[in-house]
Formats: structure tokens, C-alpha cells, sequence
């Protein structure tokens, strides 16, 4: 196994644990299964807590990614940082409607149906990380057909 894929399933592993534990707390005792409403707008207690776990694991990913998993990068920190949130916005988005189908159409629990989820979310993840939020210059040069 290359190192790197043993950095992000080590690290990766980590922060998706920690999510599914803060989405766990968040949907059972933060919500306690209720509506959240915020007055202007209301959500489905598991899409909220979704919310929660990624307000707690974007940042920790994001250093992860960068300090750990992807370090050879060229790019700068911020162009990282807003590829980054490209990413990880298109897995909330893969989260939010896998959740929608599988709570509310086939009327799964909501935690086994994250855990479900995150699987397709960590692949579309993974691929989208090393190749456009913190591309190398090897990577770069290869595409471009400059192997050094």
C-alpha cells in the first residue's frame, strides 16, 4: 500500500469516525430527533446533524489533508483551502441526498443510512482530494507529459 493511501485511510479513518460519532450525538441528544428549527429556516434533525459533524470536521480534514496526507502539493494554502471547500461541499452534497433517499424515501434509520453513505462520499472524496485540491507537481508535470 503506498504511503499516502495509508496517510488518508489513517487520517481519513479518523475524521469520518469522528463525524459519525458527532453526527450520532447530534441527531440523538443535540436534536433528540426533532425538527431544528432556526425560526428562518427549519431541518430534518439528520440533515442538521450532519451539519454539526461537518462544522467539526471540515477544519480537521482540511489539515489533515494538507500537513499529512497530500504534502507535496504546489499549489498555495488558499487555493488548497477553496478547492478544498469544492470538494467537500460536492460530498454534502452527495450526503444530502443520499440522506433524503435513504431516511426519507426508504425510510432507513438515519446513522446506518451516514454510515452507508459515507462510503460512496470517502471514494468521490479521495480521488477529487488528490487530484484537484492539493495536485502535486509530479502529478502536474505527468499530466502535462514532463515526467522529471
Amino acid at each position: 500500500m503506498p504511503l499516502q493511501t495509508y496517510h488518508y485511510a489513517a487520517c481519513g479513518g479518523t475524521n469520518t469516525a469522528m463525524s459519525l460519532l458527532l453526527y450520532f450525538l447530534s441527531y440523538n441528544y443535540l436534536f433528540k430527533r426533532e425538527i431544528a428549527d432556526l425560526g428562518f429556516i427549519a431541518f430534518e434533525p439528520h440533515i442538521a446533524a450532519l451539519f454539526v459533524a461537518f462544522a467539526f470536521t471540515f477544519p480537521v480534514g482540511f489539515y489533515l489533508s494538507m500537513y499529512v496526507i497530500f504534502k507535496g502539493s504546489y499549489l498555495k494554502r488558499r487555493v488548497q483551502l477553496f478547492r478544498y471547500l469544492l470538494v467537500i461541499i460536492g460530498c454534502m452534497i452527495i450526503n444530502y441526498i443520499f440522506l433524503k433517499i435513504f431516511v426519507e424515501s426508504l425510510g432507513w434509520y438515519p446513522t446506518p443510512s451516514q454510515m452507508i453513505t459515507t462510503g460512496f462520499v470517502i471514494i468521490f472524496n479521495y480521488f477529487s482530494q488528490r487530484f484537484f485540491s492539493f495536485r502535486s507537481e509530479k502529478k502536474a508535470a505527468a499530466e502535462q507529459g514532463f515526467e522529471s
